[in-house]
């Protein structure tokens, strides 16, 4: 029997039409990916190193660098209807280099979600101290987490529905409660409370911070139903996360004199806070267990032919990342996002200048767009892409001056189009691809083909 494609939430096949969704319930999630409480430890280690006018411009600049690939790349997503790692296969990487984009995703998202169970966990430990140890705190949470994301989209947009608004009242809350305390204009013209960082460091940082969120945008825009749609809940989605959650943090570190997240919402708002911060944690966490297993599950296809189930998948990565975050991932937290600042901004360098400029595969995909059927073949291998990714994220690791993010994203993009314009981007060999039906007349659960 076919696997029927909604009911693995179009894990391998395009979104139909009558699944999209309206853009404000996307633009709550969207928000919700950047109103977490990793934007709060974001905020805090600007505002520890740096003047609020210093952390202030490194914030939008870091925000013009995210909005303009998510819009990109998230305008891609919702007209072809395919998932990022998916989606890969005809920008640009072919199968075997979309699978290699699937599991970079993966392992990154994986990490990420080990960084925020380890967040809530130590969350946890403040509000019932002794009670058990941090690495058990971080098992429960990554657990619950992942019980929730192996319920699907409905699951993950009912608690964005709930817990969004809590956190909103908690920043809201500690701004209030913090700044009747100082004087609102010594925290803003204060110097840095900590060692200092340069505005371009910090909006690395910035950038890095929810890079894989932007490469990723395509998960969330297929289900959006126009252009316009994906512009508007981008737009709002980061803006009001980056600065209203960022600049709180910011602002926190300021008066409290620290970048320990977990104290400084403590000292501000007291238990009750900590445990609106812990729910809104729930709903960052579970967007980077949902991508994660995506991207997992299109790496597994193509490397060894087997169609996994999203749940069961789910269930395995979820596993992975709560052990990662009770054996202390969180201590990795500024290298893990300096790596990622350059290591994923050339994915999307690529993905667009093949679908936009390039255009090497785009017709495949014009071809089928209107069946909602996937293109019957794709390349399996694309060397010169595989190189400019690498060369692409070296150069942004090692070169020093300037924004790593933005010099390996247009290094990407001048490379890729290059290379097409010279005829080096030519796929090896030949990959088939399987068709994944969708059944437009029922909820019943998936069975997998045999």
């Amino acid at each position: 029997m076919a696997r029927m494609a909604h009911a693995d939430d179009f894990a391998l096949s395009r979104v139909r039409p009558d699944a999209q969704k309206p853009w404000f319930g996307i633009a709550v999630q969207r928000f919700g990916q950047v109103s977490a409480l990793s934007q709060f430890l974001l905020g805090a280690t600007l505002g520890y190193s740096m003047t609020f006018g210093e952390a202030f411009l490194a914030l939008l600049l870091g925000s013009i660098i995210l909005e303009v690939i998510m819009c990109i790349v998230g305008i891609i997503g919702q007209k072809e209807g395919l998932n990022t790692a998916l989606l890969a296969r005809w920008t640009g990487f072919g199968e075997v280099g979309a699978s290699l984009v699937g599991l970079a995703i993966g392992i990154s998202l994986i990490g990420w979600f080990g960084i925020q169970s380890a967040i809530s966990a130590e969350s946890l430990d403040a509000l019932l101290p002794g009670f058990m140890p941090v690495w058990a705190w971080s098992l429960i949470f990554g657990l619950a987490v992942t019980a929730i994301v192996a319920y699907g989209f409905k699951g993950m947009q009912w608690l964005a529905n709930i817990t969004v608004p809590l956190f909103l009242i908690l920043v809201g809350w500690s701004i209030i409660s913090e700044l009747t305390q100082h004087d609102f204009m010594e925290l803003v013209t204060g110097p840095a409370p900590g060692p200092t960082m340069s505005v371009w460091a910090g909006t690395g940082i910035v950038a890095g911070g929810l890079i894989v969120g932007a490469i990723i945008t395509a998960d969330m825009t297929r289900f959006n139903r126009s252009r316009a749609d994906v512009i508007k809940q981008t737009v709002v989605g980061v803006s009001l996360g980056e600065f209203v959650i960022g600049l709180s943090g910011v602002l926190l570190a300021h008066a409290a004199a620290s970048g320990n997240v977990v104290a400084i919402v403590t000292s501000s708002v007291g238990l009750i806070g900590l445990i609106i911060v812990i729910t809104g944690t729930l709903k960052i966490n579970d967007w980077n267990l949902y991508s994660s297993t995506l991207g997992l599950v299109n790496f597994i296809s193509t490397a060894f032919g087997k169609n996994l189930n999203r749940v069961t998948t789910t269930i395995v990565l979820g596993v992975v990342g709560s052990i990662l975050a009770a054996v202390g991932i969180l201590g990795q937290f500024s290298g893990f996002l300096i790596i990622l600042g350059v290591a994923f901004p050339p994915i999307a360098g690529i993905m667009v200048a093949e679908y936009f400029i390039v255009k090497r595969w785009r017709g495949e995909l014009d071809e089928t767009r209107a069946s909602g059927r996937l293109p019957t073949t794709a390349p399996r291998i694309v060397p010169a892409t595989i190189i400019i990714w690498a060369v692409s994220a070296i150069t942004g690791y090692f070169v020093t001056w300037g924004i790593p993010a933005v010099l390996s994203l247009i290094l990407s993009m001048v490379l890729y189009i290059a290379a097409g314009k010279l005829g080096l981007v030519r796929g090896v060999g030949v990959a088939h691809t399987s068709q994944i039906e969708a059944d437009v007349t029922t909820d019943t659960p998936a069975t997998a083909s045999s």
